[in-house]
This record gives structure tokens, C-alpha cells and sequence, in this order.
């Protein structure tokens, strides 16, 4: 209950955003094969941003 106004931190920020992606990228997999992996390539570009921040 403390905690219901503490900011993320940007590494969760960009975590969710890379859930997102992968998730997209899932859905669009079976009717858009380059979208969907256009979305894959950010999710992994996001995960970079992510291991840089560690």
C-alpha cells in the first residue's frame, strides 16, 4: 500500500515495454509475418538498453 505511489525505475519501465513487444509481436505472427518481426528486433533492442542499465 506504501508503495502505490512509487515511480518505476527506468529498467522496469523498459522490462514492460519489452513484454509488450513480444507480445505483439506473438499476435501479429500469425497474420503479419514483418510486422511481427519488426516488433522482435525493437523488444531486442530494448533488451540491450536493459543489460546496459545493469
Amino acid at each position: 500500500m506504501f508503495g502505490l505511489f512509487k515511480k518505476k525505475s527506468e529498467k522496469d519501465q523498459l522490462y514492460a515495454t519489452y513484454k509488450k513487444l513480444l507480445k505483439e509481436a506473438h499476435s501479429l505472427s500469425t497474420s503479419n509475418r514483418k510486422l511481427s518481426d519488426e516488433k522482435v528486433f525493437e523488444a531486442e533492442e530494448i533488451m540491450k538498453k536493459i543489460e546496459q542499465l545493469n
